[in-house]
């Protein structure tokens, strides 16, 4: 069963235990997990191909892949929409065509205004439209700032672009934290948008904090997981372990990973894409 790992994560590990950074050495870790897929961010083009080479090198698949920029106003967008072309050609050519995209938030998660919101959709929705032309897929990805006020600009976004051109990648636990940790809310959300998400980041808390890896806590997994067989849904897994104050510090990130893996695969046998 395919599940992949997204990079955030095993840089926060090699920060706790005083490593430097490698992102090669981060993807043995994860080979050695069973993780099959290696989710990586990228800032530029030219980042690309040796990343993909060092994920070659180590047995995983790139199946997508994280792209940062500003969408809010209109300079910011169009910038923010040139490079997005120039990464994802980068990525087209190592095979990776889902690009995952969570336009900046305003400096302390501040509330856009309804015009920001609208220049961010229309910018959002072209870029979806131009990088369908060009074989990839946008998929549009929130943390928690997106659920303030009603949850306007996630549902903006959703509610105002094409399906056709922008899907979703649902990232559970900043759908449940945005909501005031709510399983309701992220069963509803997943009601609403089902037939739009793509690919799911996953991640599990115990009394609103992280924990080291995927088991029993706040979110039932269990319940998720029916949830989302029940209206069909088919997506890409990509762990995305993280740790925040509070969280315990006793596994490796192979451990990690592992006991997710274990916990994980019966639940989501029908919805995981191989």
């Amino acid at each position: 069963m395919f599940f992949g790992t997204n990079v955030y994560g095993w840089t926060l590990l090699a920060r706790r235990d005083g490593k430097d950074w490698s992102v090669e050495s981060a993807m043995a870790d994860a080979r050695a997990a069973g993780i099959s897929g290696w989710e990586h961010s990228f800032r530029k083009a030219e980042d690309v191909e040796g990343v993909a080479a060092a994920a070659a090198r180590q047995g995983l698949a790139m199946r997508s892949a994280y792209v940062f920029g500003a969408f809010h106003e209109p300079e910011l967008a169009a910038a923010a929409s040139a490079n997005a072309l120039e990464v994802a050609a980068a990525l087209r050519q190592v095979g990776v065509r889902q690009l995952i995209f969570n336009p900046d938030p305003l400096p302390g998660g501040a509330l856009k205004s309804d015009a920001q919101l609208r220049t961010q959709s229309a910018a959002i929705e072209a870029l979806g439209q131009q990088l369908a032309a060009a074989g990839s897929r946008l998929l549009y990805h929130t943390h928690d700032p997106e659920m303030k006020g009603g949850a306007r600009e996630f549902h903006h976004m959703m509610v105002n672009t094409d399906p056709a051109a922008v899907g979703l990648c649902l990232d559970v636990h900043w759908v449940y934290r945005g909501a005031e940790n709510s399983q309701v809310a992220l069963e509803d959300i997943v009601s609403l948008y089902a037939a739009r998400i793509g690919l799911l980041h996953l991640r599990q808390s115990a009394g609103g904090v992280w924990t080291e890896d995927i088991g029993a806590g706040d979110i039932d997994f269990g319940a998720l997981a029916a949830h989302l067989v029940a209206r069909g849904v088919k997506a890409h897994l990509v762990l995305e372990l993280a740790m925040e104050a509070g969280t315990p510090a006793q596994l490796s990130g192979t451990e990690a990973n592992a006991r997710s893996i274990a916990y994980l695969e019966p639940l989501f046998s029908e919805i995981a894409i191989n």
